[in-house]
């Protein structure tokens, strides 16, 4: 019970305002021209939330029904439809969600990605991203997690020189490429 009200309080403590500390408005900038730039190899969309921590709705559940690392997989998922990852003409849209309060990471990819990429070369990623956060390095680790997604979404998504031919079907660049914060 001590858990869940220390849970609890640290998730009441922090909001946008802390999202905000954390990824400051240059890096915010350097990590939306990231994105853009990698989209422009590759048929995928990248999209990154962060969050400082999870709503009263989420919070409430915790309990010996509900984890938090469920609850905390389930806001991404949230995250991933409000945001409309899921909704690329290729199935091809990844989602890189990071709760601040917990530390806690989560990937979720389209299911074009999903029958390409395995849950063990996601949880690498999440591991790696994991390191820098440790040392408060969140622009280096997102900036690897950008790079990295965007090498997998080049090696089953890419571009091609014929897609830019008159006549072809022209990519788009169909979701914002700024991070949300929240």
């Amino acid at each position: 019970m001590a858990a869940q009200f220390s849970t609890f309080l640290k998730h009441l403590w922090l909001d946008a305002d802390d999202a905000s500390r954390v990824i400051s408005p240059n890096v915010l900038q350097q990590l939306t021209a990231l994105v853009a730039v990698r989209e422009q190899s590759h048929h995928g969309q990248i999209r990154i939330c962060i969050e400082a921590s999870l709503p009263l709705s989420y919070l409430w559940r915790v309990g010996p029904h509900h984890s938090l690392s469920e609850l905390v997989r389930e806001r991404a998922l949230m995250m991933f439809s409000k945001l409309r990852v899921w909704d690329t003409a290729h199935n091809s849209g990844v989602l890189i969600y990071v709760l601040l309060a917990e530390h806690a990471i989560e990937v979720v990819a389209d299911r074009g990605m999903a029958l390409h990429i395995s849950s063990a070369q996601w949880a690498e990623l999440v591991t790696q991203m994991s390191e820098d956060f440790k040392t408060h390095s969140y622009q280096d680790g997102l900036t690897r997690a950008i790079d990295a997604v965007s090498s997998l979404l080049v090696q089953h998504f890419p571009r091609r020189s014929e897609d830019g031919l008159p006549g072809a079907s022209r990519p788009s660049n169909e979701l914002p490429d700024a991070p949300v914060l929240l």
